[in-house]
């Protein structure tokens, strides 16, 4: 899965408070590194399909990610594969107001049903066509559209941090192409590393699809240390 930049625009749409205040509460339950993180280093392993590559990760910031991974000159993609899922780590464990994110929009619910996955909330100006599904104060489900891909993210399971907050550790990843048509699957597993109170990566493991072909990688945190 790859980070998408949203934008706000303008919209006509009026606020539905009891919208913002559903996401809110959803939002500030979700586990993230406090404003004093100082962030982290620590060895990396990449395990693609069996074949292990070895490397060195340091975090300060989602701006601040340094990422080496040793692979012949061949396999360079897989580096830079290595440096979006870190990234994207350090995005969404990264500290941020509920104003610096989903409370900039028009938020306003989706016509009521039974869905198992929960309300339905419609995020409007934000270039994505984004809609959440929040039920017992989780996001349970993540839609967004783009001209050229769409995607729909599944939460399936989550843990409670020591500070009662809930820390994704299982989903999966739809993405459909421009005519609606399923185009690839990830499944993703998260193993988080607590250390001094905060909750680091520990594993992640990603099961795809390749040209026909079901791929496994596994990134291995190891020998943690606060910056």
């Amino acid at each position: 899965m790859e980070l998408y930049e949203r934008t706000k625009t303008e919209t006509d749409v009026q606020d539905d408070p009891a919208a913002k205040a559903l996401l809110r509460q959803a939002f500030e339950k979700t586990s993230r590194w406090g404003n004093e993180f100082p962030g982290f280093s620590a060895d990396l392993i990449c395990n693609d399909n069996g074949i292990e590559y070895k490397g060195k990760v340091k975090i300060k910031s989602p701006k601040e990610v340094e990422v080496s991974l040793e692979v012949p000159s061949d396999r360079e993609d897989l580096e830079k594969w290595a440096k979006n899922q870190i990234g994207m780590m350090a995005v969404h464990r990264a500290s941020r107001s509920f104003e610096e994110s989903d409370g900039r929009y028009t938020l306003t619910f989706a016509e009521e049903d039974t869905h198992p996955l929960g309300r339905q909330i419609i995020i409007h100006g934000d270039g994505m066509n984004s809609r959440y599904r929040i039920k017992n104060d989780r996001i349970l489900q993540i839609q967004r559209k783009m001209k050229h891909v769409q995607f729909t993210i599944n939460i399936q399971e989550s843990m409670e941090t020591k500070d009662g907050k809930s820390l994704t550790t299982q989903y999966a990843v739809y993405y459909f192409s421009g005519d609606g048509k399923l185009s690839d699957t990830e499944c993703f597993t998260d193993r988080p590393f607590e250390l001094g109170g905060a909750y680091l990566p520990g594993t992640r493991r990603i099961i795809s699809c390749d040209e026909g072909e079901v791929v496994v990688r596994f990134l291995e945190f190891k020998n943690h240390q606060l910056l």
